[in-house]
């Protein structure tokens, strides 16, 4: 609910609350905000080429305005550095003036894009180009304000500006040079001093030395700020632009663009940092932002900023990092820091007109330089996109904002379409077959399209015809000219007396009867280990392809080649995969989970728990079933001893499955047979006898209309629960500090269904009983 629409009433019950609540928290926060934001926006008015109550016009409406409006709780507003290369282009093509009413145009804009809930598309643009358009800036406003701080006038241009820089330092300096070079060394020593220092902001220490040094040396002639007498008379009405209305269009949507996006980036900044606070003691809830909300917020701040001759303004991630980390709870300590910038600005004049312009000019050359962050570049270059933070941020200094932020732009997206597009193509020749024959492999992985064909009709030209090849196609997608391109290159290398064993992956199929996939489906290597030999081995096992096989038909390795197969796409798929993991476990065995379960081969323990290595100490047998004579059968015994007494497990989950085979013996008999299967299944009858008895957990199960197999199977998963508990009860630990479940494997659905022991039925687990059953299978 925005403050325009809360009734009187409720407004003056929230100012109550909110002054015996959390004034004693924004209070001392705003004074510390107020503190930053006074030098910071005075530096930034001088840069932009503004007249410099500009800067404090700005931090009073963005504080107060955006404060009130906007739609977060925490951030702060103010004019910022991200937009004075934009401003200082205004001013030079349009005039001051003119520049405020685009200001207060671009205000409406953001509005009108809050109100069309576009908020969001803002964070579409990519954080390379958004730390590259700054780092350019940052760039931009470092070698403009050297010259500032040399004593000279910066250049028109950024690259005269550096062309200029050598004569500057060559000439000879006066008392402005030292004064913005202390101001220099003082920001960048203060983070380094004891936390009870640093307390006091850095700027506010570097400006105030910086005017007390001005002082001494009054008799020397220092650029300073100039002011109108108050802050009130700086107050102006803005001036429509004589003509170029593209231009004037053009400019109003820049500024409206770049102050949304900064603002918004700023905002989930500021959230994340709120949401990290509110994890310490003491610490208020984090709000999350409204999006939409707070641009409405910003643009209303711009445009009365603009009708009062103030620089635009965006949240200011500076100030809104001081306002969390000091401790504000609401939205009132932005609003005290913006009443307490007019009243500095009017009651205290004077002392604004003493500080030195060199002053401001070494706070915004460190300020130019923590645009540029060695984080960011270090991020961009993780993800792959330092191209287009470099591309982004020599557009901004080379030509300027607009341009290097729709260079960076293109760039990203050419790069995006790439990475989308670009399939993967190589060839490698193998060992020789036993009949002299070559042998290639070709792999083929990604989307392929018609953009890829000349790579893979470069790759396929180097496969000598004649040949055997084995092509794998990892494929999520297959456009017509790529599938006719391989469909064609298939069909003539075997003409030439060539083999082509085609192994298809993906969903993208070259052969098969099914139509093309109109997009793409899922994953580019969806993981075989999700899928039988027999799904994916069965080509290579026929000589799909055209061909004879040429492997060898002794029945030894007949038997093992489903195996070889699989180590090999183990070794070339997954080992990788799985070896940080197993680095990371190095000589520790330390699972949370038993898992004794049938040994039949349809049952994959860390498939259906989604565990990996490491996580489980599986124990399998015929039926899943414990021995009750623990002397006469000891392999269970002795590894539910080791799991609880040497691994410390502390969760013991019994479970069983469908279409059971031990279960289909009992009831056919063999449990009486004199035979090792027999003997084995003696264990079971005890389940045999609790289900012929009405068992509930079997007279469940038969409501359900489940087959008689399936009945005996869940009540085999009960009992032996109640034998597993019985042995621990008999063992040097601590019942009460042991969970023992039970599970049953549906086979034909594929869920995987949790024992409620006091229902007595098996049932899909509740979400908070699933985290409890697996809280056993996730590593610590």
């Amino acid at each position: 609910m925005s403050p325009t629409s809360i009734s009187p009433a409720r407004a003056s019950a929230r100012f109550r609350s909110w002054v015996t609540g959390d004034l004693r928290y924004d209070l001392p926060a705003s004074l510390v905000v107020f503190l930053v934001a006074v030098p910071l926006s005075l530096g930034i008015a001088a840069a932009s080429g503004a007249p410099v109550a500009a800067g404090l016009i700005a931090a009073v409406v963005g504080g107060v305005v955006a404060g009130l409006f906007g739609g977060s709780a925490l951030q702060v507003t103010g004019p910022a550095a991200g937009l004075t290369v934009v401003v200082a282009e205004l001013v030079i093509r349009f005039g001051w003036a003119a520049t405020c009413a685009i200001t207060a145009a671009a205000g409406l804009v953001q509005v009108a894009f809050g109100l069309c809930r576009t908020a969001r598309t803002a964070l579409a643009l990519s954080p390379a180009i958004v730390h590259g358009m700054l780092a350019g800036i940052g760039i931009t406003i470092v070698l403009g304000q050297l010259h500032v701080l040399l004593g000279g006038e910066p250049g028109s241009t950024p690259v005269r500006n550096l062309l200029d820089l050598p004569a500057q330092l060559a000439s000879r300096h006066d008392h402005a040079a030292l004064i913005g070079l202390t101001v220099i060394g003082l920001l960048l020593l203060w983070p380094r001093l004891p936390a009870p220092v640093r307390r006091v902001p850095g700027p506010l220490v570097a400006v105030t030395a910086a005017t007390l040094a001005a002082l001494i040396w009054d008799d020397v002639d220092l650029a300073r700020v100039e002011m109108p007498g108050s802050l009130l008379a700086a107050v102006q009405l803005p001036a429509l632009p004589g003509g170029a209305w593209p231009a004037v269009a053009a400019a109003v949507l820049t500024v409206a663009v770049i102050a949304s996006v900064e603002s918004l980036l700023s905002a989930t900044a500021v959230d994340r940092l709120a949401a990290a606070r509110a994890t310490t003691p003491g610490a208020g809830p984090a709000r999350p932002t409204n999006l939409d909300r707070e641009m409405i917020g910003q643009g209303l701040a711009n445009s009365v900023s603009g009708l009062l001759g103030g620089l635009p303004v965006t949240g200011v991630i500076v100030r809104s990092s001081t306002n969390v980390h000091a401790g504000a709870r609401t939205r009132g300590s932005a609003v005290l820091h913006g009443i307490w910038v007019l009243l500095f600005a009017v009651l205290l004049v004077v002392l604004v007109e003493r500080i030195p312009m060199a002053a401001l000019a070494g706070l915004l050359v460190v300020v130019g330089m923590q645009l540029v962050k060695i984080s960011d570049i270090r991020r961009v270059r993780r993800h792959r996109e330092l191209a287009v933070y470099v591309a982004t941020a020599l557009g901004v200094v080379l030509l300027n904002l607009l341009e290097g932020v729709l260079i960076g732009l293109v760039l990203a997206v050419v790069l995006i379409l790439r990475r989308v597009v670009w399939a993967k193509v190589h060839a490698e020749r193998g060992p020789t077959r036993p009949s002299g024959r070559e042998h290639w492999s070709v792999h083929v992985e990604g989307t392929l399209s018609f953009l890829a064909i000349p790579r893979l009709s470069a790759v396929l030209g180097r496969v000598p015809p004649g040949s055997a090849v084995d092509l794998e196609l990892a494929t999520d997608f297959l456009d017509h000219a790529a599938f006719d391109h391989l469909d064609w290159w298939v069909r003539q290398h075997e003409a030439t007396g060539g083999t082509v064993h085609l192994d298809e992956i993906g969903p993208a199929a070259l052969r098969g009867d099914q139509p093309r996939p109109l997009r793409r489906i899922h994953a580019l290597v969806p993981p075989r280990w999700f899928s039988p030999w027999s799904s994916w081995q069965a080509r290579q096992a026929d000589g799909a392809g055209g061909g004879p096989t040429e492997h060898p038909t002794s029945p030894d390795a007949v038997a093992l080649r489903p195996l070889h197969a699989g180590v090999r796409e183990y070794h070339r798929r997954s080992a990788a995969r799985l070896l940080p993991f197993l680095t990371e476990l190095g000589g520790r065995h330390t699972p949370r989970s038993l898992f004794l379960t049938c040994a039949d081969a349809r049952i994959v323990p860390n498939v259906i728990t989604s565990s990996g290595p490491g996580d489980l100490f599986t124990v399998r047998n015929i039926g899943n079933l414990i021995p009750a004579d623990h002397d006469a059968e000891t392999s269970v015994a002795a590894a539910v001893s080791y799991a609880v007494e040497v691994l410390q497990v502390r969760v013991l989950l019994v479970c069983g499955h469908s279409g059971c085979g031990a279960m289909h013996g009992l009831l056919g008999g063999r449990g009486g047979e004199e035979s090792p299967l027999g003997r084995w299944l003696r264990w079971g009858m005890p389940s045999l006898e609790a289900w012929r008895s009405g068992h509930p957990v079997g007279l469940a199960a038969a409501d359900q209309a489940r087959p008689e197999v399936d009945q005996l199977a869940m009540v085999n998963v009960a009992h032996q629960v109640a034998v597993l508990r019985e042995f621990l009860a008999g063992r040097d630990v601590d019942p009460a500090e042991l969970s023992v479940r039970g599970l049953f494997f549906d086979i034909p659905t594929g869920l995987l269904l949790l024992l409620d022991e006091r229902r007595q039925r098996f049932a899909a687990p509740p979400e908070q009983e699933l985290e409890i059953s697996t809280a056993g299978f996730a590593r610590p």
